[in-house]
């Protein structure tokens, strides 16, 4: 009876209590409805569905079958992204430890000792009390009222870090299969630039030929043999680079999969493998906000800081904590369960702070500062995602416009370089006008690869710039 007397006050109050701070509220979504102030046409070859929903992860847009099973080879075995999943497991862990922490808490306490008191302890007497063994063994309660909200603010702030490391996973995500698709598109162009390279270096080839027979039947120079010669080594020379850049691509690609170099050696990419996405689905700004894994990670963390201003409150006010306790205490171990060794023990305590030397209103005040800071980088992260779309979508435009020029720039060469070599052949120009023709058309050639594979890897970077596939 004694207790439900004393327990009645308790509930009272915890039925009063209240959740101190701001609750949070999503900050409105930007009004924009473009990405760019005049939205420029795409070529033939390419069409933006504005508003329209990817139906699909986004590169199996590129219809690759080597692409798909590499990226689904990284999605299983890459570390950062595995380690990104631990960590988000982690901290719904730590939502559950945190949730765990405002119900009453129940241990079983036990204790053996041994013990002697000071003759001081009862005064001038005579009476002393020899050294004396205990025991004592029983459950004990606590349970902290939260009448203001810290722990449940504590909890809050808890649940929005697990947000934000389940959309860090989310940005891991996107992040891997974009580069294992950039990786696997640079091995597709660097293996044509090569080919091409070949080809040109096929034609040096034949011109060093040329100018050797018209050298031996007297029409030539040595000069004109070494100048077509060092043609042929200059365009030799820009193989080893090539060669380079593809190990590097094929290296970076092994590792996204999860596997060393030496142990696993990815499909060789060709451009012709790739299709080029006809139509482009891309989120409307409002959708995209809502869509994006580091915006979405951005908003968790504001809703964190937000909750933090409620814990610094919450410090602000008392907190009451209140136990009990049940026991049996005895001299002797086999007396500790007997009726006369019942002991217990109920308490209420109360902690209001009087003088914290301003540390507490400090704390809260950072805690509002912080808020305005996570604030500040949210709309930043925002503006930032729009720029990396608008950018995505002027690059595809000006892809269109450099790959018709280069298409035309590789016809003029080449009809250029026949026409020399006729010119030469019948005696009326020099070597120097077939290698000018020459390098006009390498260049060419090697600008239509480059533009070729630019307008793939600008498509790939507007899918990741539009926060992947939902």
């Amino acid at each position: 009876m004694k207790r439900s007397i004393l327990l009645l006050p308790a509930l009272a109050l915890l039925a009063s209590a209240c959740t101190v701070g701001p609750d949070y509220k999503t900050p409105e979504t930007p009004a924009s409805s473009s990405y760019l102030s005049e939205q420029d046409a795409m070529t033939k070859e390419q069409h933006i569905a504005l508003g329209k929903r990817m139906e699909a992860e986004w590169w199996t847009l590129f219809a690759s079958k080597p692409l798909s099973d590499v990226v689904t080879r990284a999605v299983a075995d890459n570390y950062d992204l595995a380690a990104a999943r631990e960590t988000q497991a982690q901290a719904e862990e730590a939502v559950k430890a945190q949730a765990g922490g405002l119900l009453p808490q129940l241990s079983l306490d036990a204790t053996a000792g041994k013990q002697k008191y000071g003759v001081a302890l009862f005064g001038p007497t005579n009476f002393v009390i020899p050294p004396f063994t205990y025991y004592e063994a029983g459950p004990a309660l606590s349970w902290n009222l939260d009448l203001f909200g810290g722990r449940k603010r504590g909890i809050e702030r808890a649940r929005a870090l697990a947000e934000y490391q389940a959309h860090a996973l989310d940005a891991a995500y996107v992040t891997l299969t974009g580069n294992v698709a950039l990786q696997a598109l640079t091995i597709a162009a660097t293996r044509a630039e090569i080919a091409t390279t070949g080809q040109i270096v096929a034609e040096d080839e034949k011109t060093l030929s040329l100018v050797r027979q018209s050298f031996k039947a007297g029409a030539g120079t040595q000069v004109d043999v070494l100048s077509a010669q060092s043609q042929l080594d200059n365009d030799r020379a820009l193989l080893p680079p090539l060669a380079q850049r593809l190990s590097v691509a094929r290296h970076a690609l092994a590792i996204l999969a999860g596997k060393a170099p030496a142990n696993w050696t990815p499909p060789d990419f060709d451009l012709s493998g790739f299709t080029l996405p006809r139509e482009l689905p891309v989120s409307l700004p409002s959708e995209l906000v809502r869509k994006r894994p580091d915006i979405r990670a951005a908003e968790a963390n504001l809703h964190a800081v937000s909750a933090a201003i409620g814990v610094a409150t919450a410090n602000l006010y008392p907190d009451i904590t209140i136990s009990a306790s049940t026991l049996q205490e005895a001299l002797m171990p086999n007396g500790l369960f007997e009726g006369a060794s019942n002991a217990w023990a109920f308490a209420a305590g109360l902690t209001a702070p009087i003088f914290s030397g301003g540390t507490l209103t400090a704390e809260k005040r950072a805690a509002e500062h912080a808020y305005q800071a996570a604030l500040a980088q949210y709309k930043q992260t925002i503006l930032h995602a729009f720029g990396q779309v608008a950018d995505a979508l002027t690059a595809l435009q000006h892809d269109g416009e450099a790959l018709k020029a280069q298409e035309q720039a590789v016809d003029t060469a080449a009809k250029s370089l026949n026409l020399a070599r006729k010119s030469y052949q019948a005696g009326n120009s020099g070597l120097l006008q077939i290698q000018d023709a020459e390098r006009l058309l390498a260049q060419a050639q090697l600008g239509l690869i480059r533009a070729q594979s630019q307008r793939f890897l600008d498509t790939a970077q507007l899918f990741v710039a539009l926060g992947g596939s939902y």
